[in-house]
């Protein structure tokens, strides 16, 4: 696939959507488009704990005792993260960050104002997302906990993605399809956002 963030400025952007969404797949043929860093937030808290720094020692404290991590360590340890040469020269896509309203205000700050090109909802149907998560097989993928962690999404996420469509930068991808139209979606999704 072509890399155009090296002929252009590198994209930045975010990924949403549900469970069971095929983010994971489109996340790494994104990557593959884009030449960007795919960074989830579990790989985050992970390599900041095991590099030692400032905000990983904060945020493995915090794990240590049972806690969740505050807004402020998470951003603290976006912060650190997107600073590294590979975001700044290759760009990213943010994979489950940001959770919160205020993570979000966080990353726009962090970023400024105008250095976040995209930020995509990948949306599937709940009744699909179910089937398919259902379709899975795992040990926690019982009627309630699909249903659970599906609800948790809407309450938690939902604000979120509101805040980004109020400030024009939200763009929903229908994510029914085959695979590579799906991918086909996204990435005339992104090029318009970029070209904003």
């Amino acid at each position: 696939m072509n890399n155009p963030s090296s002929a252009s400025r590198p994209v930045r952007m975010v990924i949403f959507g549900r469970q069971g969404a095929g983010k994971g797949t489109q996340c790494v043929r994104l990557v593959e488009h884009f030449g960007v860093v795919h960074i989830s937030t579990g790989d985050m808290l992970r390599g900041a704990v095991a590099a030692g720094t400032e905000m990983g020692k904060a945020a493995k404290a915090v794990m240590d005792v049972g806690d969740l991590v505050s807004d402020e360590i998470i951003l603290g340890i976006v912060r650190e993260r997107l600073a590294e040469g590979d975001c700044r020269t290759r760009g990213f896509v943010l994979d489950g960050f940001p959770r919160t309203i205020a993570q979000a205000e966080g990353l726009v700050m962090i970023l400024g104002e105008d250095e976040l090109h995209a930020v995509v909802d990948l949306d599937v149907p709940l009744d699909e997302v179910t089937a398919r998560m259902k379709a899975r097989g795992r040990d926690d993928d019982t009627d309630e906990g699909i249903a659970r962690r599906l609800e948790l999404y809407e309450k938690e996420t939902r604000p979120v993605l509101d805040w980004f469509a109020d400030r024009d930068l939200l763009v929903t991808v229908d994510g029914l399809g085959s695979e590579t139209d799906i991918t086909d979606r996204l990435l005339s999704a992104i090029a318009t956002a970029v070209a904003r």
